[in-house]
């Protein structure tokens, strides 16, 4: 695993990691990489210095700085958002989506899991669907 920091179109900086460079390169080339603070798909790398290893063979720690802090801290406020104003489906949700968007089912928010072919079928269809980039807490009784 590489830890690349990035940069987005309109200069906001991240970190994310990668099973490699050329994982990045993949990513980044079809479009699938994010600026968690604007969304912007224009992503390239920043620049970075190299973690290097100490004498015991440990990386130094990589310090938390005032960036990731804050998109940690918008990371759970969305969270707080989308679990407050939208209904939980869990497994059902590419069902229940395709409901709400035949008329069959009220609209509303909605958020839930699906399987890759399912939400795959639903941006087919036209039906409008997003990841979250968090999984739902586990509903215990």
């Amino acid at each position: 695993m590489i830890c690349f920091t990035l940069r987005c179109g309109k200069d906001h900086n991240f970190d994310s990691w990668f099973t490699s460079s050329d994982a990045f390169d993949a990513l980044a080339q079809a479009g699938h990489l994010a600026c968690p603070m604007c969304g912007d798909t224009h992503v390239i790398k920043g620049l970075m210095a190299p973690a290097i290893a100490s004498k015991s063979g440990d990386a130094p720690p990589t310090p938390l700085t005032k960036s990731q802090s804050e998109i940690e801290q918008a990371m759970a406020q969305m969270r707080q958002m989308i679990e407050a104003n939208s209904d939980y489906v869990g497994l059902n949700f590419a069902a229940e989506a395709r409901k709400i968007h035949l008329g069959e089912a009220p609209t509303r928010a909605i958020y839930g899991e699906a399987k890759l072919e399912e939400a795959r079928a639903l941006l087919e269809d036209g039906i409008p669907v997003a990841p979250l980039p968090f999984m739902p807490r586990a509903k215990v009784n």
